[in-house]
């Protein structure tokens, strides 16, 4: 069976938040702007892999192991930035 381009698209679209990794495991600390261009880069990203992959998981012709797992990658990156944004909050307004 072959992977529609789609597909490879947005599995490769769901890693690259994981690059943010990098710097911490290489010790390299990044500029102010640098970090928070990279983390509205990543917000974006995941958004736009989430509803890439919802798109086609609800088409069944589309649907494969690699656009779930897509699915299931992106949608646990949106579950923990929920939960930073919800923590955030709670530790702003209950300080």
């Amino acid at each position: 069976m072959k992977t529609p381009t789609l597909s490879k698209a947005t599995i490769l679209l769901s890693i690259i938040p994981f690059a943010t990794l990098i710097p911490v495991f290489l010790h390299v600390t990044l500029p102010d702007t640098i970090r928070t261009v990279w983390a509205v880069v990543n917000v974006l990203f995941v958004l736009v892999v989430f509803t890439l992959s919802m798109i086609q998981v609800r088409k069944k012709e589309r649907r494969n192991i690699v656009v779930i797992f897509s699915s299931v990658i992106s949608g646990f990156l949106l579950l923990l930035m929920i939960g930073f944004v919800l923590f955030a909050l709670a530790a702003t307004f209950l300080k």
